[in-house]
């Protein structure tokens, strides 16, 4: 009679390095965002600072009785204007990664604040394209996938126009051919 080897009779000790095959490993999604998404992120970031900075100068030329820090303030405001979309968009774009398996959806994003979110699919509600101004003039979209999650919808932004068409499209089908009633 063949002897089973200690680790797979039953009661015995599990192999430490064995992983039960139903278990999914966390890994970076596998789709980075539209490379355009770097001057999106960099123009926002750039309009942003420029009504900030505007409105230091316009005080500190009309009124002639502006405080002096007012000047400082100015040039801390400029160098961190610069630092900002200098470093912002392409930080932004090494962390921004994107998802859609027929289990799930998965984005990774943020730069300072770094959020990663799984929406199933058997969850998913609703799936929504935005396009605001400057993503239009760029031929970029976000895609919103609405969950009964508390935690809100997940985003995949910076998507190029055809991209976004394509993966709304993809969920649509999978999620219809998905039984249950996503909550």
């Amino acid at each position: 009679m063949p002897s089973t080897p200690a680790h797979d009779q039953p009661g015995a000790p599990a192999d430490p390095g064995a992983r039960p095959p139903s278990v999914l490993t966390l890994r970076a999604p596998r789709n980075r965002v539209h490379r355009r998404a770097l001057l999106w992120w960099s123009l926002e970031g750039a309009l942003g600072w420029i009504v900030f900075i505007a409105a230091q100068v316009v005080w500190l030329v009309l009124d002639d009785t502006a405080p002096s820090w007012l000047t400082v303030t100015l040039v801390v405001s400029a160098v961190l204007a610069v630092l900002h979309v200098g470093v912002m968009p392409a930080w932004r774009y090494y962390v921004h990664r994107w998802e859609a398996t027929a289990e799930a959806v998965c984005t990774r994003s943020g730069w300072l604040n770094q959020e990663w979110r799984i929406a199933p699919i058997a969850r998913i509600q609703t799936i929504d394209t935005k396009r605001r101004p400057l993503e239009q003039l760029l031929g970029l979209a976000t895609v919103t996938i609405t969950t009964a999650s508390a935690a809100g919808p997940v985003e995949i932004v910076g998507l190029a126009l055809e991209d976004a068409t394509a993966l709304v499209d993809e969920l649509t089908a999978t999620t219809q051919a998905t039984p249950g009633d996503a909550t």
